[in-house]
């Protein structure tokens, strides 16, 4: 079974990538996008595949056709290979940024060993990312504790048989409008958010609420016994109502709304997509 990441960077490009039968599996279309600086990585890899298959090369048949994530939010099968494989197609790629790139896909291996031998030194990497970008360590604290209860939620679905990608986004959608009265996009863009993740620009209450929808929806799916995708979109907007049901709760109490415009983007950025709206 494919476990999904967070994005890597080389060099300000984004590298998809899957953690598959025991090891990384990176995107080709996103490895040829940083080495060539193609404007069509998509075509590149069409005609360096066909290339590559009337040469006898190996490199095309250990492709894996394994779901990554997409611009639209939604999962597409692409071409991904291991990282063994892909030191032999960056051989076929011609560009100065070819050492580099080796050195760092070494890496970036070499730090998932050390994680799954110790987990505690994924979650510092990300605690030291935020601190970078200066959000403040109690949010990171929350922070982190809302990964590790997404986790847990998304750990759930899979036992329960609710396929990842489009039913993993529908039952998220309803957490999210049973909790804040909106769905995840429809949120972003009350926070004027393009691509950002949302979650890491909540405030502290609204990260507090989103914990408790989902960790409230994986005790429900949990005692219920919810299995597959019905009994668990059952189970998540019952997880939703409760969260949401205690943010009205407060709101009432302090006079104040919960789900606001708040964002950690950058001050000109916020002022020029408030100009372009």
């Amino acid at each position: 079974m494919a476990e999904h990441n967070a994005l890597v960077v080389f060099q300000d490009k984004k590298i998809r990538r899957v953690w598959h039968n025991g090891q990384w599996y990176f995107s080709v279309i996103d490895i040829i996008g940083a080495l060539t600086e193609s404007k069509d990585p998509r075509t590149y890899w069409k005609v360096l595949k066909h290339r590559l298959s009337e040469e006898g090369s190996e490199v095309v048949t250990k492709c894996n056709q394994l779901k990554l994530p997409a611009a639209d939010g939604k999962y597409y099968e692409t071409d991904c290979t291991d990282t063994k494989t892909m030191f032999r197609l960056i051989q076929s790629i011609p560009s100065q940024k070819a050492e580099p790139f080796k050195l760092w896909l070494a890496q970036v291996g070499y730090e998932r060993v050390q994680e799954i031998q110790n987990p505690e030194l994924s979650q510092e990497r990300m605690k030291a990312l935020y601190r970078a970008k200066g959000y403040s360590e109690d949010w990171i604290e929350k922070r982190m504790r809302g990964i590790a209860i997404r986790q847990e939620l998304t750990d759930e679905w899979r036992k329960r048989n609710v396929k990842e990608g489009k039913e993993f986004a529908i039952l998220t959608n309803e957490i999210s409008k049973a909790t804040f009265g909106k769905t995840v996009e429809d949120y972003k863009r009350h926070k004027n958010l393009k691509k950002e993740n949302l979650r890491d620009h909540m405030t502290d209450l609204e990260l507090i609420f989103s914990m408790l929808g989902e960790r409230a929806t994986t005790e429900i799916a949990r005692t219920k016994d919810a299995k597959g995708f019905r009994e668990n979109r059952i189970a998540s907007i019952k997880g939703g109502k409760i969260a949401g049901q205690a943010r009205k709760n407060l709101e009432i109490e302090t006079g104040k709304k919960v789900v606001n415009r708040d964002s950690y983007l950058k001050e000109p950025e916020r002022e020029k997509r408030k100009r372009l709206r």
